[in-house]
């Protein structure tokens, strides 16, 4: 089977690695994203002989007409940020599939690791599915799920989620070629669905106003290798890379975001319900008792 592969970063190159092991699957050309290019995956292609292509809008005509060259039967997509139109989606026979690091038609769209512990999510989903006109909104081929805990964070998630992207692309693709791929509507499932954007610079700041939980997941949602959630003390900043539940925390109403205690590991900061334990920051400062952590500067 002739492959079309439109990919970027690591979840792209582990499933390259698994496609190109199998003599029965050929990639007969490669697409990075035109505005921020994927060396290692350009190096991954050269390295076996596989024709690279860059191209600013993949819809347009020229394109077409040159990745038609190619006579692929199938065009997949790895964490590619150009939108498929029917005329591109239409060119190989067996049409444009697509690997989704989400539970569709729930958690569509973008940053959807992130999401699922903002949401306090108990499991996480991979799909892969047809692409349509829509956003993550085409049949699906194949799901998979994975459990999250509470020692579960983004880093976590994304070393689970760049394996399983790479399985479960890997098994349609299979199921494809020998003819035995199933589909599932996502109407089927919930017709109306669910969609989150993309989280952009300033998302990253906590709100002291909520939850110790919400707060908890915030925190652990945005970890390295993310941007790291942030607060400010004394118009400094401090980047939080993981907080820890109290157990068995008392509810009481006080001021948000303050320090009420310090501890062997870091420091208390009190939420809208109770306290919240502060274990791995980055802060040039001393943290003080009564120091208030604030959502500006």
């Amino acid at each position: 089977m002739r492959i079309g592969y439109f990919g970027d970063g690591t979840w792209a190159q582990k499933a390259f690695q698994k496609i190109i092991a199998d003599d029965s699957l050929e990639i007969v050309f490669v697409v990075v994203r035109y505005d921020r290019q994927d060396i290692i995956l350009m190096e991954m292609a050269k390295n076996n002989g596989i024709p690279l292509e860059l191209c600013q809008n993949i819809n347009s005509e020229q394109f077409i007409e040159r990745v038609k060259q190619y006579r692929a039967d199938i065009f997949v997509s790895m964490s590619f940020n150009q939108i498929f139109k029917n005329q591109i989606i239409n060119i190989p026979s067996l049409k444009t599939i697509n690997c989704h690091a989400g539970k569709l038609p729930f958690y569509r769209g973008r940053n959807i690791l992130n999401w699922v512990l903002i949401n306090d999510e108990k499991e996480f989903g991979v799909t892969v599915h047809y692409i349509d006109e829509g956003i993550d909104t085409g049949d699906i081929i194949i799901q998979r799920t994975y459990s999250i805990s509470d020692e579960d964070n983004y880093c976590t998630l994304l070393d689970r989620a760049y394996i399983g992207c790479a399985d479960a692309l890997y098994t349609a693709l299979k199921l494809i070629q020998n003819g035995t791929a199933t589909t599932i509507k996502q109407a089927d499932i919930d017709a109306l669905g669910m969609y989150c954007g993309g989280r952009e610079p300033g998302d990253e700041i906590i709100d002291w106003n909520q939850t110790s939980r919400d707060v908890f997941n915030f925190i652990r949602a945005l970890c390295i290798p993310g941007p790291q959630a942030v607060s400010w003390i004394n118009g400094q900043k401090i980047c939080i890379n993981r907080a820890r539940m109290v157990p068995n925390a008392h509810v009481y109403k006080n001021i948000t975001g303050q320090v009420i205690g310090k501890t062997e590991d870091g420091f208390f900061v009190k939420t809208a319900d109770t306290v919240l334990e502060v274990v791995e920051y980055t802060y040039a400062g001393k943290i003080r008792i009564g120091d208030r952590l604030r959502d500006y500067e």
